[in-house]
């Protein structure tokens, strides 16, 4: 069924149900701890939010290459990327925009605040020890901008004895990879923890464009990337923690703009720092307090003159004071935040400017013999006024191993700089965007066998689009920022796990329909059926497997009338552990040499091979 697959034709629920039925995704352990769903540690077993995590074994096994391409593997998730590792991306969860989630590095929120987005690219998958994805809008808990969900990634943290881990690795296009990390804790009653990684990653890359586009270059286009972050912690009496981390990332990366001899290229920065305290206060209440920044700084080199440079830069701070206290087996969550963005540019005058915003939010957690349930509700003000959302969810546990859910919430995201202030664009009096979301899901998990399904239906009205013409006035000739939009994002996640015969089976599949409501089309590079199939088998110091990524025709613009045909992917990798501390890895992506579209007119990779030996990994 899988070799027989025709990427062209429309992929019918009929096969999507035979890949569920045969194979499974990989199930999670029971003592699997969440963080991002409810902001505090949170057992598997007591979450109503949908949510899957991304373990450190996996992202071992990715090889060189993006977290987008670790993320495009995950049920719920699809992405877009104009060129290689090093290329512009985009991540939509559940048929949301990229501005439309949050991604959060260790707590701290990053993103530009003109576009509203993360920049994927330059997020180093060397630094990062798991990824956790929240689907579904967490406004009442996060603030602006959690519509699709939330994804947030945890670095290195130090634990247990000195340890040294280390990884280098070699590939297509001269793909060169190396990071190390030294970590671990001193002990005792004032215990130190500590953890240090570093890493780099340069790339010859290939063309990121193909003719028919302007910018047209045949050139290869290749990226360098480095990064270095840390954690560090001090018990400073039992229940009182102090500590303190940061990341630093830069990319350097070269991409299309025409047959001009001039090396073209884009600089992208991202800084993160924060420092935090933790106390027990009393046996019933929690305390955090922690300050941060982040810095989202990126450059355009287009000519040798000056007016060949553009720079944008966005400086956020946050203060978070959060307080846990627990009621019995129920926790109470009070969180107070405040949150400053500031804008500096090269550029448009009109966007160097800042705004605040003060946030005020409540949750209650609850597990009651077999009922689950979970309430929330913030209060947001900003330059764009107070917004409130709230959510609430519920849980049935029928046995210990299948519960059924409920859940339905508001959210919003906050107009960017860019909708806001960009001249002849941005106008100061657009509104927040709205959703309104309510899902159902059925899981069941005995511990060998897994398997879950959900519905959703999230309403989103207001929209920001350009509208042209400008029912501002003058001085808009090509439209503007307006809230006029309203869309429908809609749709059934499957996926299970099970083992048989000593072989991980794995499958996810996502039947959707994202809809712009104001013209009924579908919107753009949304596939309305997607899925992933893996499998892997071990046998001493052996392991091996396969991947395969699926996805159904999208189309490229908001008219529905240029196509991205559908197209599926096969990947194998193997890894051979030679002693307790040292192992290989061998990745093989795109077997088949496959040609396919993430976005018109841009290359995605063909057939990349990847070797690399690694120490130390735990």
């Amino acid at each position: 069924m899988i070799l027989r697959f025709t990427p062209a034709l429309p992929l019918h629920t009929s096969a999507f149900a035979f890949v569920l039925a045969t194979c499974h995704a990989h199930a999670e352990p029971a003592s699997t701890v969440l963080v991002t769903a409810t902001r505090t540690p949170q057992a598997l077993a007591d979450v109503i939010s949908d949510s899957t995590t991304i373990d450190a074994e996996q992202i071992a096994q990715a090889g060189a290459g993006s977290i987008v391409d670790l993320l495009k593997r995950q049920r719920g998730i699809e992405v877009t990327r104009n060129g290689g590792a090093g290329s512009s991306s985009n991540v939509y969860i559940r048929g949301a925009n990229s501005n439309q989630s949050i991604v959060l590095v260790d707590g701290v929120r990053i993103g530009s605040s003109t576009t509203g987005a993360a920049n994927w690219s330059a997020i180093p998958l060397t630094a990062i020890d798991r990824i956790e994805i929240v689907y579904g809008p967490l406004s009442s808990l996060y603030g602006a901008d959690a519509i699709g969900g939330v994804i947030q990634i945890f670095t290195k943290k130090g634990q247990g004895a000195p340890a040294v881990t280390g990884f280098a690795g070699y590939g297509s296009d001269n793909t060169r990879e190396a990071d190390a990390t030294v970590s671990g804790s001193t002990g005792g009653e004032h215990s130190f923890s500590y953890a240090i990684s570093a890493g780099k990653e340069k790339s010859d890359g290939f063309s990121t464009t193909r003719p028919g586009l302007s910018s047209y270059n045949p050139d290869d286009d290749g990226y360098d990337k480095e990064n270095v972050s840390g954690q560090f912690g001090l018990q400073l009496a039992k229940g009182v923690e102090a500590g303190a981390l940061f990341l630093h990332s830069r990319l350097d990366a070269q991409y299309d703009s025409g047959l001009s001899a001039y090396d073209t290229r884009s600089e992208n920065t991202i800084d993160t720092a924060s420092v935090f305290a933790r106390a027990q206060l009393l046996p019933s209440w929690r305390s955090l307090l922690q300050y941060s920044e982040t810095r989202d700084k990126g450059a355009n080199y287009t000519s040798a003159t000056a007016a060949g440079y553009t720079r944008i830069d966005t400086r956020q701070s946050f203060i978070t004071w959060q307080n846990d206290v627990t009621i019995g087996a129920d926790t109470l969550q009070l969180l107070y935040e405040h949150r400053k963005e500031e804008v500096d540019t090269n550029g448009a005058a009109a966007m160097n400017r800042d705004r605040n915003t003060n946030s005020f939010a409540a949750s209650y957690n609850a597990r009651h013999g077999a009922h689950l349930l979970s309430a929330s509700a913030r209060r947001d003000n900003s330059v764009y006024g107070n917004k409130n959302t709230g959510a609430i969810g519920y849980g049935y546990q029928f046995t210990l191993a299948l519960r059924a859910t409920a859940s339905y919430g508001t959210s919003f995201r906050a107009p960017t700089y860019n909708e806001l202030y960009f001249p002849n664009y941005g106008n100061a009096a657009n509104r927040p965007e709205k959703g309104r979301n309510a899902e159902v899901g059925l899981r069941y998990d005995d511990g060998v066998n897994a398997m879950s399904a959900g519905y959703y239906r999230n309403r989103l009205t207001d929209m920001l689009v350009n509208t042209n013409p400008c029912p501002f006035g003058g001085g808009y000739t090509s439209g503007c920022a307006y809230n006029v939009n309203r869309a429908t994002l809609e749709g059934i996640t499957l996926s299970a796990a099970t083992r048989v015969m000593g072989v991980n089976l794995g499958a996810n599949a996502d039947l959707q329909d994202p809809q712009d409501d104001t013209t009924g089309k579908r919107l753009i590079r949304r596939a309305k059926r997607h899925a992933n199939v893996t499998a892997d088998y071990g046998t001493g110091a052996l392991k091996a497997g396969v991947e395969v990524e699926l996805s159904s025709a999208r189309f490229e613009n908001a008219a529905n009338t240029v196509r991205l045909g559908g197209y599926g992917l096969v990947n194998l990798y193997a890894t051979y552990a030679f002693t307790r501390d040292w192992s290989a890895l061998l990745r093989w992506n795109n077997v088949a040499d496959k040609q396919y579209d993430l976005a018109r007119y841009y290359n995605t990779p063909g057939a990349k091979v990847f070797a690399g030996i690694r120490y130390g990994y735990k």
